[in-house]
């Protein structure tokens, strides 16, 4: 069993919060209320590292095409380890087709960790504003993404997953990466100031995930600021182990206690093509149409593929 350090680390100055309440009151309700909300919460936050240098095995084998960046990672922990230091690396980009399980891969991350996950979808996305938060003076005016989970939430070193990093877009006013080079850099995100709040948030604990398709779009000064990785899709034998423990999975939480508890070859060779990212959905209706037909076991038939037509069973 993996058990989880703690300990806790501040991550704005409560006087500074005070005195920009001071200074911004009446400006805002909304902004009234979040300095009243970082008052009340305080300024200390969970740093988690796990106790166990087992802790990231379960990965390898829910995630098993990303055994390089697990690797390095588990490599870290014992850094962490040995130097008696938080569980604290440098931003990791996941680079890899739709599907291979990257957004995955982050979320059971930061389940490793014990810690919380914020996902941004940076797809489209056209404002910087989202990370960084906008002028109290704006109609409509709030906080940034790292702001709020940073006082919302109760860890210093939250997962955050920006996830399709390459699509952002934006002007030279409003560049949405714009943020990033502060953030990604450990020297410089720990006086991260929210234009919204306008007090400094020590933001150098958060773990980076960004996730692409390609590094097309994304500026040479942060692709250097990371680790790049490129995850490739499961193999054959990957596909069907991870298809197999996510069918257990399934019958645990909803409670299937009489099904047989493994899938035929045939099946897993049917799933082989399922992305990560579709896999539950595929298994979730397939244990559907055994349960109607009143078995135990998926069958072949059980797996209905995306463009795969669909037999009636009631004449429509």
């Amino acid at each position: 069993m993996s058990i989880t350090l703690a300990r806790t680390r501040a991550v704005y100055d409560l006087t500074d919060v005070q005195e920009a309440a001071d200074r911004n009151r009446g400006r805002s309700p909304e902004l009234d209320a979040f300095y009243e909300r970082m008052l009340e919460s305080g300024a200390e936050r969970f740093v988690t590292t796990p106790s166990s240098l087992d802790a990231l095995d379960p990965l390898f084998e829910e995630c098993p095409n990303f055994d390089e960046v697990v690797d390095d990672l588990a490599r870290y922990l014992r850094l962490a380890h040995a130097g008696d230091k938080g569980f604290n690396v440098m931003p990791i980009l996941l680079l890899g087709g739709p599907g291979v399980g990257k957004t995955h891969f982050a979320k059971r991350l930061a389940k490793a960790m014990s810690t919380e996950c914020e996902l941004i979808s940076m797809n489209a996305l056209s404002a910087g504003f989202v990370i960084t938060g906008s002028s109290a003076s704006w109609r409509g005016a709030k906080c940034g993404k790292v702001a709020e989970r940073l006082v919302r939430g109760k860890y210093a070193n939250p997962v955050v997953v920006l996830d399709e990093v390459e699509k952002a877009s934006g002007s030279s006013q409003s560049d949405p990466l714009a943020a990033l080079y502060q953030l990604l850099e450990p020297e410089t995100s720990s006086a991260f100031r929210d234009e919204f709040i306008d007090v400094e948030l020590d933001a150098s604990q958060i773990f980076w995930v960004l996730t692409a398709n390609s590094v097309e779009g994304i500026p040479s000064p942060l692709l250097n600021r990371m680790a790049v990785y490129e995850v490739p899709k499961p193999t054959p034998e990957q596909a069907a182990g991870i298809a197999q423990r996510m069918y257990r999975h399934l019958l645990a939480e909803l409670n299937l206690s009489g099904f047989d508890d493994t899938l035929a070859d045939a099946v897993l060779d049917k799933l082989a093509p399922v992305s990560p990212r579709d896999l539950r959905k595929t298994l979730i209706d397939s244990l559907g149409y055994a349960v109607a037909d009143g078995r135990g076991q998926v069958s072949v038939d059980d797996i209905r593929l995306r463009g795969t037509p669909r037999r009636s069973r009631i004449g429509f």
